[in-house]
């Protein structure tokens, strides 16, 4: 008797066991064929698929066919949507050509557009070319200029030279300036050379500076370096820091580094710390964020 039964007991667990792996081979198998109809797959097996998950999987199909169309790729399938959404989709693509034609950015389909469209669209590609020729951007159009238009072009062209030749920032023709206006730039160009060199920008001929403006602009730089070393910039230059600068951020930096070993925010170096910091900190200082 108890032969048998310990014979019955072996097979039902193994009965069990068997079966239970053929429960998990299956929720896998319908896992695996879920994923694949999710995505379209052609191995997807909707007829393995229970109401519920077809009837997401068709939400969700139709969602992206839509966000397709939307955004115009070709993979947009126009008659699976609802009369709603064609009707939607025909209003939004018309009014992202319209905004391109107006912008100038982007596709422009002129032939989509109504007349009362058309003609805003010549008006505001006029204007924009108009917009190019006076800040001397491409393309440039000048025969569609009206008189008036090239007049104001070449008022335009010449004060864009003016502010070149002051600047000297971009192409500068002199030889387009009037006698004042020449005589304006000379006047104002040590000064605006002395500035440049003292705030550490372009151009900056040192050679015109006189003793006592190359001391400005030595001092200047000096402590433009200093406080990028204070603030730990890329620019910082310690070999033209002097012996007390380099004191002070020695003493910053010792105050930044326990104030980080202290608090864990910042980055902690221990082995920075002086012997009388180091007991306040404890065993394991907190873990430093960066």
């Amino acid at each position: 008797m108890r032969v048998i039964t310990r014979i019955a007991f072996s097979f039902l667990v193994t009965f069990l066991g068997s079966t239970q792996g053929l429960l998990v081979a299956q929720v896998s198998d319908h896992e695996d064929n879920l994923s694949d109809c999710q995505n379209e797959l052609k191995s997807c097996n909707r007829a393995n698929l229970t109401d519920a998950e077809s009837n997401d999987i068709a939400i969700n199909i139709h969602q992206r066919n839509l966000a397709n169309c939307r955004s115009g790729e070709k993979s947009c399938d126009r008659d699976q949507l609802t009369a709603l959404e064609t009707s939607a989709l025909d209003v939004a693509l018309h009014q992202a050509n319209l905004s391109n034609c107006l912008d100038g950015i982007g596709p422009c389909d002129h032939l989509a557009l109504s007349s009362r469209e058309s003609r805003a669209v010549v008006l505001a590609e006029h204007q924009q070319n108009i917009s190019r020729c006076k800040d001397g951007r491409q393309p440039c159009d000048t025969s569609r200029l009206s008189k008036q238009e090239k007049s104001d072009l070449a008022i335009a062209d010449h004060q864009r030279n003016v502010s070149n030749c002051t600047d000297r920032i971009g192409p500068c023709d002199d030889s387009m300036l009037t006698p004042a206006e020449a005589k304006e730039i000379a006047t104002a160009a040590p000064a605006l050379n002395l500035s440049n060199c003292i705030e550490g920008g372009s151009p900056c001929d040192q050679s015109g500076l006189s003793p006592g403006e190359a001391r400005a602009m030595m001092s200047a730089g000096r402590q433009r370096n200093s406080s990028a070393c204070v603030e730990g910039k890329e620019s910082c230059d310690y070999s033209l820091l002097t012996a007390p600068e380099v004191i002070a951020l020695k003493a910053r930096e010792q105050r930044r580094n326990l104030r980080a070993c202290r608090t864990g925010y910042g980055y902690c170096d221990p082995s920075r710390l002086t012997r009388k910091e180091a007991p306040s900190i404890g065993a394991e200082p907190p873990p430093a964020v960066r």
